[in-house]
């Protein structure tokens, strides 16, 4: 059981989660159950108002659960204090956003960094080195994100995510605001994390050429997870994606 566990980077055990009270009540997830493996890159996807960003938010502690329960590696999340679930997000969670979140006063490097220097750690260099090599942005650390392209900044973004190694890093659509030119650099980075770096990546997206660099994508349809795929193609995921619009 426990080489089952170490396995697994996070799970949610019946995972329900309503917004509102009383006739206004709304279920955006249904006892949703999941896996998600160390080691692999996950898509998930599915129609709007499908519960994809809900699930991902329960999953990274970013929105807390109604009821079920949500675990990081051994940490169940609804368990912990307020600054211990800070602690976690910062230390053990990465996390890539559509709109870059970077800090524009701070450089490149200082913005990759900023999480350790806020909880007062020093970064691995050699771990640091890789990431910065991995994601070709050595030539730009001394820039600030007004003078990087969109591309760039998202690479920054995600060099910030992968720096403090942490257990599970989350995309919430990493590519939503970039070219497609851009958006393959992006999702070749994370794919080549995950076979170079060991990372375990979970992106939510609603576009098939993205789901298409995961090992398993996850099909949400009200507030459940209703199939997933192995070894997806951009065809068959977009073909299951008009059988669930049909």
């Amino acid at each position: 059981m426990t080489t089952t566990t170490t396995q697994i980077a996070a799970r949610a055990v019946d995972l329900v989660k309503t917004y509102g009270s009383g006739s206004t009540t709304v279920q955006a997830l249904n006892a949703v159950n999941v896996e998600l493996v160390r080691g692999e890159f996950t898509a998930i996807m599915g129609p709007s108002g499908s519960g994809k960003s809900t699930l991902m938010h329960c999953l990274a502690g970013l929105d807390s659960v109604s009821s079920g329960s949500v675990s990081i590696g051994d940490a169940e999340l609804s368990g912990l204090s307020d600054n211990k679930m800070t602690a976690l997000r910062r230390d053990r969670i990465g996390f890539v956003f559509q709109s870059f979140n970077l800090v524009p006063t701070l450089t490149a490097l200082e913005n990759i960094t900023l999480p350790m220097d806020l909880a007062g750690r020093k970064p691995d260099k050699e771990w640091l080195d890789n990431v910065i090599d991995t994601l070709g942005i050595r030539d730009r650390l001394g820039h600030r994100p007004s003078e990087l392209s969109g591309g760039q900044q998202q690479r920054v973004a995600c060099a910030r995510a992968l720096a403090s190694q942490p257990d599970i890093v989350f995309g919430d659509e990493p590519t939503g605001n970039l070219d497609s030119r851009s958006s393959a650099e992006v999702l070749g980075i994370l794919r080549s994390s995950v076979d170079r770096l060991g990372q375990t990546v979970v992106v939510v997206t609603h576009d098939p050429r993205a789901a298409a660099y995961a090992d398993r994508v996850l099909f949400l349809a009200d507030g459940d997870i209703v199939n997933e795929m192995r070894d997806p193609t951009e065809a068959r995921v977009l073909d299951l994606m008009k059988t669930m619009e049909d």
